[in-house]
């Protein structure tokens, strides 16, 4: 039985949530979308693996990635029983951008247009997805992808884009400031408007301390592992 390693890498760009996919370069299958996978090797330990298979197939590295699951259903691969250790992450996308080589053909696709991939990977992005919806009710991991200043238009969109839904924007902003988990500042953005965004920044200490505050607008927080 061969053991595998899968990198499943979201990002965001300020705009949507995306996924990075390589272009296989093995049979069966070859060319076709595919996540960064890798045989584990004798030597090495599964993190050490994951992270040698995405720096090799992305140019990435130095990216935190958390294990997932394993995968091993009889018949995943065709050639041979393989078992797949998953290990997941979210990123900025604009931090790592010039990283990106080009010899396997990494490319972002949105997670809503995603193409169609080999083996079981269409499985485990969407086991991905409910894994990091889970871990966003309860860590702010994703304002680490904010600017250290941000809108409240900024932070909507970015939990639309993970929990798959919309949210009234006056309704959003209520609950979002409801918590008291958030500094206002002086200044504003006007890029979008005349009229302007106010900035905010995360009371990080406080958001320790009360997390729990965030899960009143989060959509099933409960339930997001089903």
């Amino acid at each position: 039985m061969l053991v595998a390693v899968d990198c499943i890498i979201f990002g965001f760009d300020g705009n949507d949530i995306k996924l990075l996919l390589v272009q296989r370069g093995l049979k069966p299958e070859k060319g076709k979308w595919s996540l960064m996978g890798g045989f584990l090797q004798p030597a090495e330990s599964l993190e050490q693996a994951a992270n040698r298979i995405l720096k090799q197939l992305t140019g990435l590295e130095g990216v935190y990635m958390e294990q997932m699951r394993a995968f091993g259903e009889p018949e995943r691969d065709p050639v041979e029983r393989t078992l797949s250790i998953a290990y997941f992450a979210l990123i900025d996308i604009h931090q790592y951008e010039k990283q990106l080589s080009n010899e396997y053909h990494p490319e972002w696709f949105h997670v809503k247009k995603m193409p169609d991939l080999i083996f079981d990977h269409k499985k485990m992005v969407d086991i991905a997805k409910r894994q990091l919806r889970y871990k966003a009710a309860l860590h702010p991991i994703l304002f680490e992808l904010l600017p250290s200043r941000f809108t409240i238009p900024q932070l909507q969109i970015l939990y639309e884009g993970i929990y798959d839904t919309a949210f009234d924007n006056r309704n959003f902003s209520r609950k979002v400031l409801s918590t008291e988990l958030l500094i206002k500042q002086k200044e504003k953005d006007k890029a979008n408007s005349k009229k302007g965004a106010f900035y905010y920044k995360l009371d990080k200490r406080k958001y320790k301390a009360n997390f729990q505050a965030f899960l009143n607008f989060i959509p099933n927080p409960d339930k997001l592992l089903l």
